[in-house]
């Protein structure tokens, strides 16, 4: 086969991935705008059902729900999974260290009903000592933390090990202690991976159902539970139209990630040129 013929089978194959990937996703977007009741037939183009879904307080309450756990529970998997990342690179080997980085990540490979069942047992003892509400907000909030510390540990540990730490042994050959060398030198660096850990536990956190279907109480129902419940009942275009808006909003945050990093990247870049000019 010809160069020009193996490009264009990589093309083809590339393309065709793509459509399996985001075909159905463009088709619900489509449908969203569909005026018939039934969600997959199609039969005029409408916005009404955006206008139902704003005056749905019950979804809209869930989705505040499910925003402001997401955001406090990216919050704090970002500052424990940046502590432990430093733990288990660099720190030296202390008696423990691989037990505690194997607890850190066991979430990983831990199936979420597992975990949404201990933590519930969990909570419902300590209810039983110190008077902690089983089911709530909180226990959401803390059963999150719990689920996605494992995936930004990982992010921020994986930049962590590419992290020059000749940069850091220099500002402190310079009188900088660790906490200055932390927050002027290693913190600026590995902030694309803490954006992305950001990102990543926030969209996990906003995603999760069977964690949350545990731990949930009558008045912290998050917006997958509604919509898992809503759609046992039939699928309602009201339900394209909240999938739509939540897909733009992802896309929206992914793009500001993108430029973050990016504009990070090519600062660094140049940073770097300029120092191997001044040196040379």
């Amino acid at each position: 086969m010809s160069r020009i013929g193996r490009r264009a089978v990589n093309w083809t194959v590339l393309g065709l991935g793509f459509v399996f990937l985001y075909a159905p996703v463009a088709i619900l977007m489509v449908y969203s705008f569909n005026e018939s009741r039934l969600a997959t037939v199609w039969s005029g183009f409408s916005f009404k059902w955006y206008g139902e879904l704003f005056r749905d307080k019950q979804m809209l309450d869930a989705a505040w729900i499910s925003i402001k756990v997401a955001f406090w529970t990216a919050t704090a998997a970002v500052v424990l999974g940046t502590m432990a990342a430093l733990v288990m690179t660099r720190m030296r080997r202390f008696p423990g260290k691989t037990l505690f980085g194997a607890l850190i990540t066991a979430p990983l490979v831990m199936p979420e009903v597992i975990i949404g069942l201990s933590i519930l047992l969990m909570f419902v003892s300590l209810g039983q000592v110190v008077g902690l509400q089983p089911r709530g907000i909180v226990s959401i909030w803390i059963a999150h933390v719990t689920f996605t510390l494992a995936f930004v540990t990982v992010v921020v540990s994986s930049r962590l090990s590419e992290l020059d730490k000749s940069l850091e042994e220099a500002a402190m050959d310079l009188g900088a202690n660790r906490i200055k060398v932390f927050f002027l030198i290693t913190l600026p660096i590995i902030a694309p991976a803490l954006v992305s850990g950001w990102l990543l536990a926030f969209t996990l956190s906003l995603d999760d159902v069977v964690i949350a279907s545990f731990v949930a109480g009558p008045s912290s129902t998050t917006l997958p539970m509604k919509v898992f419940s809503s759609v046992r009942l039939g699928l309602s275009p009201k339900i394209n139209a909240l999938a739509t808006l939540m897909i733009l909003v992802v896309t929206l945050a992914a793009l500001i990630g993108w430029w973050f990093m990016y504009r990070e990247e090519k600062r660094r870049q140049q940073d770097m040129q300029l120092a191997l000019q001044e040196n040379g």
